[in-house]
């Protein structure tokens, strides 16, 4: 620890929450039509949209109704990705020739972006043409985004109502949010991204000549590009020769090696900032390389580095400061972020504390720069870490799988308690709302009280969805993450042992029905298992806690308003927000506990007494 550190991180955190009323106020005027400052240049551009696509802005939805709204819009989004993915071969803006993809990777993809996880079994660079990273992947950033908000939206504006049973309109909130506040954001963050490197261009890959050539070993192939082969007998594991049942060696076909000198590298760019700004600001984090931003050309310098950071938690936070105004209790809402804050800050210190402790399996070295890049060192790599989990953002700028195993531990701890440190856009909020609804109706029932929440009575249907809306993540988690641990289909991509390979398994799970994004890395997702189970998930964690959230506002807004009395429980100060932490970090342990000791922890211990794996 030093001054330089310290003084980042107070700026860092201390930006975020400067930013979080300007921004926060802002987005409540967006979404409630009240002018702003883009509105002059914005508005005839809303309206256009309304009168192209036949939209009423006066009408209003049910939750059932916008439930289906957002339904509609993924699938259909889902639908025209995965067509376009597995034909990008035929399609424009391909100048390096890349293959169309296979049809459990565009399955998984597709579903991951449309939901606003990101995750990638690929890497991009070699994998995706200018056109599906653009016209695909990048229009799904921006319209998961800002669905995502609009259901926050609608969330806050059905908490402050009483007695109706319309909640708003899907297609104008989400309009309104991509109009006024995902594409600006996105063109001001990425004006700073270009300046600092990250290519934006549609020009075709890059040849450059090397300044010290090498010699690498490489396949030999015949005049008609066909790779030569030899035959060598086969060995077992000990390196002795396999014989057959005739008692002589098992011949086996392996490529001729031979030297070939390297003199020249391709550069991979294209429109890199573009893409980058809104992957960050909107909690997407698919990166356009496959190492995200650990690439020099994604994030080429320390600014860079802290601008993107910044980038993930600006809107996270300043949705909180909306929700208070949406539903007219600022204090609440600056309860739910101090919760959040502690919640994030406390992660934040412990997987710093464990990164920066010696390893006794390599001698003590430190610091620990395996899997970092040397120009972010370990306290920017571990704050990125933690932030873009906390945060549902899945950005990478080191490989979690090189971390010491307590701290590899909490960035899967923040995505396996539903990443409600601020979360991601909009969801971020309305999974704290569920823990907030079972810390009020346990305190309810602990004083003998009937629970309330803004006014309105709780009841059955709101503490069963709230539940719901918890376990239907940790569900889609846990399960196929059981399976993959005993089936040759989840096992055959380990390519770690023990404890560490279970950790790769529940991590990428985990991040999948949370719609994280992010990888522990060492584990081969690209295979069709994956693809689809972890596709699956990625549905469930988009969409039960957003169907549970929907179904628990649409019956609140429905509710008359109770006039509070000296025995309500107050949803601000140290009583209420003690009691929230509580609740989160229990139902988290009771879930994940078990888990979690099978894999980092034990590895902990293991790795004390010299083992690794």
């Amino acid at each position: 620890m030093n001054t330089n550190e310290i003084l980042q991180i107070v700026l860092f955190f201390g930006l975020g929450i400067a930013l979080t009323p300007l921004l926060g106020r802002f987005m409540f005027k967006v979404f409630t039509g009240e002018k702003t400052f883009l509105h002059p240049v914005l508005l005839p551009i809303e309206k256009l949209v309304y009168k192209l696509t036949g939209i009423n802005p006066g009408e209003e939805m049910s939750w059932v109704k916008y439930l289906w709204a957002g339904v509609i819009m993924t699938t259909v989004g889902f639908a025209s990705l995965m067509v376009l993915l597995m034909t990008q071969k035929w399609l424009p803006y391909n100048p390096q020739g890349l293959d169309n993809l296979s049809w459990h990777l565009a399955f998984n993809t597709a579903w991951s972006f449309t939901c606003n996880a990101d995750w990638q079994s690929y890497t991009g660079e070699t994998t995706m043409s200018y056109f599906s990273q653009t016209l695909g992947l990048s229009v799904h950033q921006f319209l998961s985004g800002a669905g995502g908000i609009a259901v926050l939206v609608a969330i806050g504006r059905a908490l402050k109502r009483a007695s109706v049973k319309t909640i708003g309109n899907f297609w104008v909130d989400l309009t309104r949010g991509t109009l006024y506040l995902v594409i600006p954001l996105s063109v001001l963050w990425a004006i700073p991204l270009m300046w600092q490197g990250v290519p934006q261009t549609w020009q075709p890959y890059v040849t450059a000549n090397l300044v010290e050539p090498y010699t690498a070993q490489v396949p030999k192939v015949d005049d008609k590009g066909n790779p030569v082969t030899t035959s060598v007998p086969k060995t077992d594991d000990k390196g002795q020769p396999v014989k057959g049942a005739d008692g002589k060696p098992v011949m086996v076909d392996q490529p001729v090696m031979v030297d070939q000198k390297v003199e020249t590298q391709l550069i991979p760019i294209g429109p890199v900032a573009s893409f980058e700004s809104c992957k960050q600001i909107f909690t997407n984090g698919g990166g356009w390389y496959g190492v995200n931003s650990a690439h020099p050309l994604e994030n080429p310098t320390p600014l860079s580095d802290f601008w993107e950071m910044l980038a993930i938690i600006v809107v996270p936070m300043a949705q909180v400061y909306m929700f208070g105004l949406l539903i007219g209790n600022k204090k609440h809402a600056w309860c739910l972020f101090a919760v959040m804050l502690a919640l994030y800050v406390g992660s934040f210190g412990v997987a710093w504390w464990a990164e920066s402790q010696p390893n006794p399996v390599v001698h003590n070295i430190s610091p620990l720069l395996e899997g970092k890049e040397q120009r972010f060192g370990v306290m920017n790599s571990v704050l990125w870490g933690v932030s873009c989990t906390a945060i549902d953002n899945g950005s990478v700028n080191s490989m979690h799988d090189s971390w010491m195993p307590l701290a590899g531990l909490m960035p899967m701890w923040n995505i396996l308690i539903g990443e409600i440190m601020f979360g991601g856009v909009g969801c971020g909020v309305y999974c704290m709302l569920f823990h907030v609804l079972i810390a009020v109706f346990l305190a309810g029932l602990m004083i003998g009280r009937t629970p309330e929440y803004l006014g309105k009575k709780l009841g059955a249907w709101e503490a069963t969805w709230a539940v719901i809306g918890v376990l239907g993540p940790n569900a889609a988690c846990l399960i196929p993450a059981a399976f993959s641990c005993v089936l040759p289909a989840g096992l055959s991509s380990l390519t770690n042992a023990g404890p560490h390979g279970f950790s790769e398994i529940l991590y990428a799970f985990g991040e999948a029905a949370n719609n994280n994004g992010s990888a522990f890395a060492g584990l081969n997702a690209n295979v069709p298992w994956y693809d689809v189970t972890l596709g699956l998930a990625i549905i469930i964690g988009r969409f039960a806690p957003i169907a549970a959230a929907l179904a628990i506002a649409g019956r609140m807004a429905a509710k008359k308003t109770v006039e509070a009395s000296p025995g309500t429980l107050p949803l601000y100060g140290w009583t209420f927000g003690l009691t929230l932490t509580g609740v989160i970090i229990i139902v988290a342990a009771l879930t994940f506990f078990p888990a979690l000791c099978l894999g980092p922890i034990v590895e902990h211990g293991l790795m004390l007494s010299g083992r690794v794996f």
